[in-house]
C-alpha cells in the first residue's frame, strides 16, 4: 500500500466526498422526480392556462384531414405533438416549458448513454 502523505489524504477525501455527493444527488432527484407529481402538474397547469391551442382542443373536437398535412408527415395524435407542429404560433410560456422538457430529455439521453451521471 502506498504511504498516505497529507496531500494524498486530502485528494482521497475529496474524491470520496464528490462521489458520495453525486450519488446522493442522483438518488434524491430520482426520488423526487418519480414520487412528486407537482413537478409535472405545474407545467401542465401553465400550459392549460396559457396556450390557446390546448383550449381549442378541449372545446371542440378536432378531426384531422389528410390535406392539412404534407405527404409522408404523420398526423398528430396527442396535444404535445400538436404544440410541437405549431411551434411558431405557441405562446412564449409554452415554448419555454416544451424547450425545458425537450432539452432535459435530450441531455439525459446523451449523457446517460455515455455513462455520465444524469438523472
Amino acid at each position: 500500500m502506498w504511504p498516505l502523505d497529507p496531500s494524498r489524504k486530502e485528494v482521497l477525501r475529496f474524491a470520496v466526498s464528490c462521489r458520495v455527493l453525486t450519488l446522493m444527488l442522483q438518488v434524491l432527484t430520482r426520488f423526487l422526480g418519480s414520487s412528486t407529481p407537482i413537478v409535472y402538474w405545474f407545467p401542465a397547469h401553465l400550459l392549460q392556462n396559457q396556450e390557446p391551442l390546448l383550449r381549442s382542443l378541449e372545446t371542440e373536437p378536432w378531426m384531422p384531414l389528410a390535406e392539412d398535412f404534407p405527404p409522408r408527415q404523420k398526423i398528430p395524435r396527442n396535444s404535445i405533438m400538436e404544440l410541437l407542429y405549431n411551434w411558431k404560433t405557441c405562446s412564449s410560456v409554452t415554448r419555454y416549458i416544451l424547450g425545458y422538457f425537450l432539452t432535459y430529455w435530450l441531455l439525459g439521453l446523451l449523457l446517460h448513454c455515455n455513462f455520465l451521471p444524469w438523472t
